[in-house]
């Protein structure tokens, strides 16, 4: 039995479970075969609806599959966070302080033993406004001596001999605090749960809470043990998008939805409605039944098919 400081720690608030630690989602990803999703912003991409950061939400067919493979614990995320004193407080923002003075004085420090820092851009328009000024002086020269009309061009064009002064770049260290969970006021170590049932009792947790979800649940394991990647699949129709590897470098295969019994009878309409918008998206689609008694998994696979 792997021990719970050797686990992933989960951490849920408001019912939803959350990652945040880079190492671990790589692990989750790459090592478990789990994707889940991405809904922290990225400051410096343009580009957010596209792009997200950490933290990453685990749906909630990965969080039950992860706790019950002893690969990840629960932490209940609010009670880990213990309400510090005004003592507690005023100790760590004077520490703060101290920090960022320390770091004002090392940087002082380094750019007054080294040449001013400039950015790339300002060494450039610096390197424009020395060529211009050596050229105007070399267009006055030349008018002096007579040769006005031969320095004409010079004024648009810098002399061959012309340099600026090369730019020196200063090294100096930043220290970035460490993450909450290095506080001491968070402590996790009473609000870990090893089991669903555990965080359900608790209520910090509640999925499956009925025969779907439990379908689900078993649907979605059934598919992983075959070595399958999962995502949503709401947008093309069912449940689930099932993916032969990473979805970085696959498309799906199939369009998967989750029935809670393998003898549920289906409207004529439906199956059609699954089998042409499968073959519209380029995949097959799958009826997946759940047998809640024998805890079983059938597959059915549905494709349009052109007659004539």
């Amino acid at each position: 039995m792997t021990s719970t400081k050797a686990r992933i720690h989960l951490r849920v608030a408001n019912k939803k479970a959350y990652v945040w630690d880079v190492e671990d989602i790589a692990t989750i990803r790459t090592k478990h075969r789990l994707c889940g999703v991405f809904t922290g912003t990225l400051p410096h991409l343009s580009q957010q609806n596209l792009f997200l950061g950490v933290p990453m939400v685990l749906l909630p067919e990965e969080v039950v599959l992860l706790v019950e493979n002893e690969i990840a614990v629960l932490v209940d995320d609010p009670k880990a966070h213990i309400q510090p004193s005004v003592v507690e407080l005023q100790r760590w923002n004077l520490k703060e302080k101290e920090l960022a003075q320390l770091q004002l004085a090392q940087l002082a420090t380094a750019l007054e033993n080294s040449p001013a820092v400039m950015s790339e851009e300002a060494v450039r328009k610096r390197k424009e406004r020395e060529l211009k000024k050596q050229a105007a002086a070399a267009a006055a020269k030349a008018a002096e001596a007579g040769l006005l009309a031969e320095a004409d061009n010079s004024i648009f064009s810098p002399p061959e001999n012309a340099t600026a002064p090369p730019a020196v770049d200063t090294q100096y260290t930043v220290v970035i605090p460490a993450s909450s969970t290095s506080f001491e006021w968070y402590n996790d170590s009473a609000c870990l749960y090893t089991t669903v049932q555990s965080a359900k009792d608790a209520g910090i947790w509640e999925y499956p809470s009925n025969l779907h979800e439990r379908a689900k649940c078993g649907v979605f394991r059934g598919l992983w043990e075959q070595g399958m990647y999962m995502g949503g699949g709401i947008k093309f129709g069912g449940d689930y998008l099932v993916y032969p590897g990473d979805p970085l470098r696959y498309h799906a295969h199939f369009s998967a939805t989750v029935l809670e019994s393998p003898t549920l009878s289906l409207p004529p309409m439906e199956i059609v409605a699954h089998g042409r918008l499968g073959t519209v998206t380029k995949k097959s689609h799958l009826l997946c039944g759940w047998d809640d008694e024998k805890k079983e998994v059938s597959y059915l696979s549905i494709e349009w098919a052109g007659f004539g």
